[in-house]
């Protein structure tokens, strides 16, 4: 935090300097309160986020400061003031976040006494100014890193499903339904994750086409978008299968060592995918592993069976095919095979 903290204060600075040169010798301190409260809440929030937090601020500082000039200033006038900001921002829409900030800035400026040029208010312009220059500093000189946030989010999503495919192969293995039902409980787990990397991917594109510095980022994000849509549709995939699983084992079904190989495939494969993101081999050892898992299922269903053991062997291969797809997507080369269907790229033969 050390860099973030050092711009912090770069920019502190610099909205000093511009309410010194804008507005006089005056006491014009707020300018740089106001850029520290909006730029310290605003580091690692999307643009739409960061001028919320600004909104907040400024609309705290106009209420106290025409409250001030009627009330005065005092304990009891501060309470007032708090309450009104605070209640204009709520019904506003701000959240949490923007509501308590709308608060802190009338605090500050309940405390103090009024300024003028003329008859102009200055603490208003200083929240403007001070607002101004967070937001120019988180724009341009330090917005958050969208690869990073999105990294972060897409490294959420593949331990879930790689327990919960990890989980299936021991239930179809064993036959147990402790396990079954563990892994169908990973899978309705993952739910919050896969969402949040939505909207990592989201805050990512918005800061990337809105900042400068971040524009190199366009392309890897595309990259993720391709992969998260994959890992969406793995996601809903495994939930049934965990399901088809569970209804399987508590039926008394024979245990399915084929296809336990082929749930364990693939959860090898969600991890190589995890590696590719780094490393395009991992990308390819996906692929190996999806197709060999691919390749059991399709035996295992096209075999005389009992409906379940169908549905069960019919959704690994799903599976097997969307995780195909987001290897593809972190392979060194995403755009080889986008337009070959799904179905051609399964029939090949796996690698030995």
């Amino acid at each position: 935090m050390w860099w973030p903290i050092v711009e912090t204060a770069g920019a502190a600075v610099v909205a000093w300097y511009l309410a010194k040169l804008l507005f006089g010798s005056r006491e014009t301190g707020f300018a740089p309160i106001a850029t520290l409260i909006c730029l310290g809440t605003a580091l690692g929030q999307q643009r739409r986020q960061a001028l919320e937090l600004i909104a907040g601020v400024i609309l705290g500082v106009i209420i106290a400061d025409a409250l001030v000039r009627v009330l005065g200033t005092g304990p009891p006038q501060v309470g007032l003031m708090v309450i009104i900001a605070m209640s204009v921002a709520a019904f506003a829409g701000g959240g949490a976040m923007v509501t308590t900030e709308a608060g802190v800035s009338a605090i500050i400026i309940g405390s103090s006494t009024p300024a003028t040029i003329g008859v102009v208010p200055v603490r208003p312009l200083e929240a403007l100014l001070g607002g101004a220059v967070a937001l120019a500093v988180h724009a341009l000189v330090f917005p958050p890193d969208p690869l990073l946030y999105v990294g972060r989010a897409a490294h959420r999503v593949f331990p879930g499903l790689a327990r919960s495919l990890t989980g299936v192969a021991r239930a179809l293995r064993d036959g147990t339904a402790d396990d079954a039902t563990r892994a169908l409980e990973a899978a309705r787990a993952m739910d919050d994750d896969v969402r949040a990397y939505a909207e990592a991917l989201d805050a990512g594109r918005e800061t990337a086409r809105s900042s400068p510095v971040r524009r190199p980022a366009r392309d890897p994000l595309g990259r993720q978008q391709r992969l998260q849509q994959h890992l969406d549709l793995a996601v809903r995939n495994v939930r049934v299968l965990a399901r088809d699983t569970v209804r399987h084992v508590r039926g008394g079904g024979a245990p399915l060592p084929e296809l336990a190989d082929a749930a364990d495939d693939l959860a090898q494969a969600v991890w190589a995918i995890a590696r590719g993101l780094d490393d395009p081999r991992g990308a390819e050892d996906a692929r190996a592993l999806t197709l060999r898992a691919a390749g059991r299922a399709t035996q295992a269903r096209d075999r005389p069976n009992d409906p379940t053991v169908v549905e069960i062997a019919g959704r690994l291969r799903s599976t097997a095919a969307d995780l195909l797809r987001a290897a593809q997507a972190v392979a060194a080369d995403p755009q080889a095979g986008t337009g070959v269907p799904t179905e051609e790229l399964l029939a090949h033969d796996p690698e030995p």
